[in-house]
């Protein structure tokens, strides 16, 4: 089980005050996640402008490579970020610096063709099923085993819902007798009791600002350290009890 920070998303630049945007930003920013206990990174880079770019990961993963030495650290090839599925594999395909991992969110219609082209390039899978019915489709493909992890990532804000989604996810997984790990995560409402929940099951999760900027209290939190550390907290404490 480990705790994974998320350190920026698509989150808009006025967001949070410490919301890293910046190459050399999220290199500082995961530092500090490292220091304060995250295992692992989750980062979406960002070209000059500010935006999403997939052109932007060979520059931020070395920045933060350099910052972080032996961490893993993974990137986000959600659809939106290019919105378009050619330009998409392109820039994959095009990358220098290669990170440990990247997200596919099954919903998108171009995961399969992207899930590939990762496995060529050594690069490990995170699978994201935000459904029941994302779910089913991954089980359905045929080297839905050859993925480093599983993620549960929950959007809908009403816990219970989201607790229900979470739950049919996981029979389907049970069902076809996934053996990879799960992390899951809640968004902005959800994301401390996920937390909790992650931990009661022995699953990894993960927070930073992509996901919320509150404190399990509600308060904001100060950055993305502080949020890891408070769920760092959670796994220990719970875990020497």
């Amino acid at each position: 089980m480990i705790v994974q920070a998320c350190l920026n998303g698509a989150r808009p630049g006025d967001f949070h005050p410490r919301l890293p945007l910046t190459a050399a930003a999220m290199a500082g920013d995961g530092a500090a996640c490292v220091a304060a206990g995250a295992a692992e990174l989750h980062i979406h880079p960002r070209g000059p402008s500010g935006q999403e770019s997939l052109a932007a990961v060979d520059t931020t993963i070395a920045a933060v490579r350099l910052a972080c030495p032996g961490t893993l650290v993974g990137v986000s090839t959600g659809a939106w970020i290019e919105n378009d599925e050619k330009r998409t594999r392109d820039s994959i395909a095009a990358w220098n610096e290669l990170p440990d991992y990247a997200s596919v969110n099954l919903s998108e219609a171009d995961a399969p063709a992207v899930m590939k082209l990762l496995r060529h390039r050594g690069i490990g899978i995170e699978a994201g099923l935000a459904s029941v019915a994302d779910a089913k489709r991954f089980v359905s493909l045929p080297d839905y085993q050859r993925v480093l992890r599983i993620l549960i990532e929950i959007e809908e804000q009403d816990l219970g819902i989201a607790r229900e989604v979470a739950d049919g996810i996981a029979a389907v997984l049970d069902r076809a007798g996934i053996g990879r790990a799960i992390l899951l995560h809640g968004f902005d409402a959800t994301v401390w009791p996920f937390v909790e929940l992650a931990h009661q099951r022995r699953w990894s999760t993960r927070v930073g600002l992509e996901d919320g900027k509150h404190l399990a209290d509600g308060t904001t939190a100060s950055d993305n350290a502080a949020l890891v550390a408070a769920a760092v907290a959670i796994f220990r404490t719970v875990s020497s009890s």
